[in-house]
């Protein structure tokens, strides 16, 4: 493809509103090299498109989330293709991801720029009063790149395993002969290119001083050294867990606790009155997320435009253009803690299934999940939801949910759908935040040590008070003493699940630990009936779902396949 090409490719896509330097382009304009080089902001323009090629998930399934094939939820509709995930109609031609192509696309723009755009100086703007800041920044630029090239791959990998590699412009016939490297080259590959790069980013964008572009929105949505040492610290954890660890080779467990140890050491995470972590759990995923919580968050895809099609899918059935969508499933709530005795309900002494326990539990479960009388979700619905059977939010009505619950996290509760008074807002997904790292340090350092209360030299913070700092914001009590190594994985498990529910993680959590014959052949719905005094009746029932170890992997799609014979197919595909 010719160079003129491929650049019109990238610049046709819309600008990433979070960044600064963006352009509007336009189909009937055709630009080649020498436009691009004319001034800062065409260059920055050929980033800021790169930008979006990182993922996001707000109901990439015709609404459905990737978490709607785990056990967090089930999609009210049946039919969507999200259940090809789990009722074996998955194949290499229903290949169910885009993220070949898009990865790909991004790695192949990555390396256009490298080879193509860096090294420039602007000479007939060395006049211009804002020339050096904006050097600054264009110097910048290729350190974000090769972040963003990193990240491109990384997904690659976690999805496929083997993956073929290039660090260079490619021509037709080399793309189409390209064989795949082992997995485990590919994450070495990513945690060296980060740490060649972490010292030479930019720290802080609202720490630049007189490098700062005047007016400069906030940068949030733009690769920093945090962003950087993040990528390496969940690379490495990564490359350390059994699905690519088949040996248990402690020295990857090694790297991946330095690694998770080095991004909270950077912003002191570890140290007596620490606060990385913001109060307000929900503040995370706020319509200002940005602004609420900046101390915990690390990278965002920001979003550029107000929408309410989220709320639209998630918001209970039975309110005015609401089609209910992704519901928490029983398995999840399960998974929320007794607050005062930090034990889940099955753990109790006198546990009954056919209670619901729905007072006194860990609080981030009433901020993540709505259920049965729930008031003000959302909070222009007036009525109490009723989940119960043949309520006004539940079966038989058509998207009813099917598990007695639906999702409050990433949902905005001011958003209104009703005509006349309908409302959007802005959304942002989290790629990197802290409460995932100090989970991550947690597992790693335990996996290396081999205890969750172990430490030593060089990791003076145990794995059990790593994971204190998570459940103090939760306002949970601490792991108790004395666990036994089996007992600790199964509380870590749990916790991890709570945590970072629905922020994309367990799906790839239990496919990276080999557990997806334990926790995804089936999940538990709470089927509730309404008495005639008023009370109810809650009763659990399983729904079986499919798995097969070949699931592990994505199947490599049949279409590039086709296109590259060299391109062997992933096993059991």
């Amino acid at each position: 493809m010719k160079l003129k090409n491929i650049i019109y490719g990238m610049m046709c896509v819309a600008a990433l509103g979070s960044c600064s330097d963006k352009m509007e382009y336009h189909e009937y304009n055709n630009y080649d090299e020498d436009f691009v080089k004319l001034n800062f902001g065409n260059v920055g323009g050929l980033i800021t498109n790169i930008y979006l090629s990182m993922d996001v998930d707000f109901g990439n399934y015709s609404g459905a989330i990737l978490g709607s094939a785990t056990d967090e939820s089930e999609y009210a509709y049946s039919g969507n293709q999200i259940e090809d995930f789990y009722n074996g109609s998955w194949s290499p031609s229903n290949a169910k991801s885009s993220m070949w192509t898009s990865c790909y696309e991004g790695i192949a723009n990555c390396n256009l720029y490298l080879e193509k755009f860096t090294g420039l100086t602007f000479p007939e703007l060395a006049l211009n009063s804002d020339y050096a800041q904006q050097m600054f920044r264009y110097t910048n630029y290729q350190y974000e790149v090769r972040f963003l090239r990193a990240y491109f791959y990384f997904n690659l990998v976690r999805q496929y395993g083997d993956v073929p590699f290039s660090d260079h412009i490619l021509t037709a016939e080399e793309s189409n002969t390209l064989s795949r490297r082992p997995a485990q080259e590919i994450f070495d590959y990513i945690i060296a290119e980060c740490d060649d790069i972490k010292d030479k980013i930019i720290v802080d964008y609202s720490k630049l001083g007189d490098m700062a572009l005047p007016s400069s929105p906030a940068e949030t949505g733009r690769a920093n050294r945090k962003t950087v040492l993040a990528l390496k610290a969940r690379a490495a954890l990564y490359a350390a867990s059994p699905l690519f660890n088949p040996t248990d080779n402690k020295e990857l467990w090694h790297r991946a606790a330095k690694a998770n140890k080095e991004i909270l050491d950077d912003s002191n995470g570890f140290a007596e009155k620490a606060k990385l972590l913001v109060d307000d759990y929900s503040s995370l995923w706020s319509k200002d997320s940005y602004n609420d919580a900046t101390s915990e968050l690390i990278f965002l895809r920001r979003a550029t435009t107000t929408t309410n099609s989220f709320e639209g899918y998630n918001f209970p059935v039975g309110l005015e253009n609401c089609k209910g969508g992704n519901c928490p499933t029983q398995t999840l709530v399960d998974a929320y803690e007794m607050k005062d005795s930090g034990l889940r309900p099955d753990e109790l002494d006198n546990y009954d299934p056919a209670n619901p326990y729905y007072t006194n539990r860990d609080p981030r479960f009433y901020l993540t999940i709505a259920k049965n009388g729930d008031e003000k979700w959302p909070n222009w619905n007036t009525v109490p939801l009723q989940t119960y059977q043949g309520g006004l939010n539940a079966e038989p009505l058509s998207g009813g949910t099917p598990t007695g619950y639906y999702l409050k996290k990433y949902c905005q509760t001011a958003v209104d759908l009703r005509a006349g008074t309908a409302s959007k807002t802005y959304h942002s997904w989290i790629t990197f935040r802290f409460g995932e790292f100090y989970l991550n340090y947690a597992e790693a350092v335990y996996k290396y040590l081999g205890s969750p209360y172990a430490t030593d030299n060089e990791f003076t913070t145990s794995a059990v008070d790593a994971i204190k700092v998570v459940r103090t914001r939760a306002e949970m009590p601490g792991f108790p003493q004395g666990m036994t190594n089996d007992a600790f994985w199964k509380k870590y498990q749990n916790e991890r699940m709570v945590e970072l529910a629905f922020e994309g993680h367990r799906f790839w959590d239990v496919r990276r630990w080999k557990e997806g014959d334990k926790h995804f052949k089936n999940i538990v719905e709470m089927k509730i009936t309404k008495n005639g005094d008023d009370t109810y009746t809650y009763e659990r029932k399983v729904k079986e779902r499919s798995w097969d170890d070949k699931m592990y992997f994505f199947p490599i799609p049949q279409s590039e396949k086709s296109k590259n014979p060299n391109l062997e197919q992933n096993p059991g595909w």
